[in-house]
């Protein structure tokens, strides 16, 4: 049978021949020996050698559980939020993955290999644990480690904290929005010069990449005008109108209200997010003896120093709000008042003073109450804070706030104004000793220096402070200086640093 074999199909004993010829360098000892004792049994063995062949061609495209890392601050478990890959996508080394949710912060998850999405793991708002799995990636063989170092992927990269990518050598900065813009356009960051700080690329730009590579043309990015706006040109003239005809009112469309949605079904959610964390840092805050404190200031001439910065501020890019000069105002204080930006430990045994002033701002946001913080408020203009609290907002806005915005903070501001009412008795957030909540700004009348009833601005101010490190009299002259920066902005000028 053999000799029928080699007349008929030389080719075929050949290619047998060579495939055994592999098999010997793939499998053991005993599975050669084996070969090479039964002779006889020549076909089975070949179907045997060609199916050793293809689970050695499987073993060179391995797949890859690739396991979500420890994020830190003691994290345990994230919800998915977002994928930005699907079954069958092709990834690259530090493309992102995923987006997930701590009870801190949100994170981009990128990946460590070069290859194949062959599973998810979970769906979108599901939970994840730290250790377990998030995708199986199939990767080319120079790619697989050992089990050890296969564990712990590369550490998770924050939203808008100066995120960075490593593309062939070249460290880059963006946020994942822009990535997501620069990865629809199909363009590489590598290729894209920065203006951002410490060469951070902007959203600008990618757009001004692409207006480059398309012969567009954009508006001119913001600060490069750093002088005075130009003055409004006049508005033309109207026509006069008839003396017996009426002008009729313009019509102003009147804004969409949602309508209420009435199911008649109770439903029960877990508590996850955000709204876990809001849970734990409340629970712990009411456990700590609150001293409250109320005033009003007189806004009046901040209104008009406002006024005249703002469209100064807008040239350069940036909105200009009232909560610029509050944070710096209260930043001030601090530097008279160290123990208000301090922390007690958990025994109230010992007092920290901190250094920095990281003023935190309370957002409401989808997500429910975010508090992130300005840096380093003591070593910055209004200016600057007023730059740092544009990002900080259009962030809250799409739920990208990274860790570092949100921790590390030494002293809170809540602007309850901004929705409505004038007091209010804000919570202090541990391991902060105070916190200060402001109303609305309203026109009232008020006696002037002379008597005279005069229309002014007033805003109302509550604070909190843990009142088993500080007294009612602290309190009083912190916010009677923080009032008098406000109320003659002219006097913030001479503590300026």
């Amino acid at each position: 049978m053999a000799t029928v074999i080699t007349v008929r199909s030389p080719f075929a004993f050949m290619r047998r021949l060579v495939s055994a010829r592999l098999h010997r360098h793939c499998c053991s000892k005993l599975q050669a020996a084996c070969f090479v004792s039964r002779p006889h049994s020549y076909s089975l063995i070949a179907g045997q050698q060609h199916r050793f062949f293809h689970t050695s061609y499987v073993a060179a495209r391995p797949i890859m559980p690739f396991k979500l890392s420890d994020i830190g601050e003691g994290i345990m478990e994230v919800t998915v939020k977002e994928w930005y890959v699907k079954e069958g996508d092709k990834v690259s080394q530090f493309d992102s993955i995923c987006e997930v949710q701590s009870d801190k912060a949100s994170v981009t998850i990128t990946s460590r290999y070069d290859g194949v999405i062959r599973k998810l793991y979970y769906e979108v708002d599901s939970i994840a644990l730290v250790g377990n799995p998030l995708v199986d990636i199939e990767t080319d063989a120079g790619q697989v480690e050992s089990p050890q170092e296969d564990v712990v992927e590369t550490p998770a990269i924050s939203q808008e904290e100066h995120t960075h990518q490593e593309i062939k050598g070249h460290k880059t900065q963006a946020t994942p929005a822009v990535r997501r813009l620069a990865m629809e356009n199909i363009i590489k960051l590598s290729e894209v010069v920065g203006t951002g700080k410490d060469g951070r690329i902007l959203k600008e730009d990618i757009l001004n990449f692409i207006a480059r590579q398309t012969g567009a043309i954009l508006p001119p990015a913001p600060f490069q005008e750093i002088g005075p706006p130009p003055p409004a040109a006049p508005a033309p003239s109207a026509p006069a109108a008839k003396p017996k005809e009426k002008m009729t009112p313009p019509i102003v469309p009147t804004p969409a209200i949602p309508k209420p949605v009435f199911t008649g079904k109770d439903h029960t959610e877990p508590i996850k997010g955000f709204q876990k964390a809001m849970v734990k840092t409340m629970s712990a805050a009411l456990k700590i003896p609150h001293f409250g404190y109320k005033d009003e200031v007189d806004l009046s001439q901040l209104v008009r120093l406002r006024s005249e910065l703002k469209g100064l501020a807008e040239s350069r890019g940036v909105k200009l709000s009232y909560m610029p000069f509050f944070i710096k105002a209260a930043s001030l204080g601090l530097l008279h008042f160290p123990i208000l930006n301090s922390s007690l430990d958990e025994n109230c045994t010992n007092i920290t003073y901190k250094a920095a002033h990281n003023i935190g701002l309370a957002m409401d946001t989808n997500q429910g109450l975010l508090v992130p913080n300005v840096k380093n408020v003591q070593m910055l203009s209004v200016f600057e804070i007023a730059v740092e609290l544009n990002r900080l907002q259009t962030l809250g806005a799409a739920g990208q706030l990274g860790t570092t915005d949100l921790t590390g903070g030494t002293f809170t501001i809540s602007n309850i104004g901004s929705i409505g009412g004038t007091y209010t008795k804000p919570v202090i957030l541990p391991p902060e000793v105070a916190i200060g909540a402001l109303g609305k700004i309203q026109v009232l009348p008020r006696f002037n220096h002379k008597g005279e009833v005069v229309k002014a601005h007033i805003m109302n101010v509550s604070w909190s402070a843990d009142h088993r490190i500080i007294d009612g009299a602290t309190m009083s002259r912190f916010s009677n200086l923080w009032r008098s920066y406000l109320e003659n902005p002219a006097s913030m000028v001479l503590d300026l640093k």
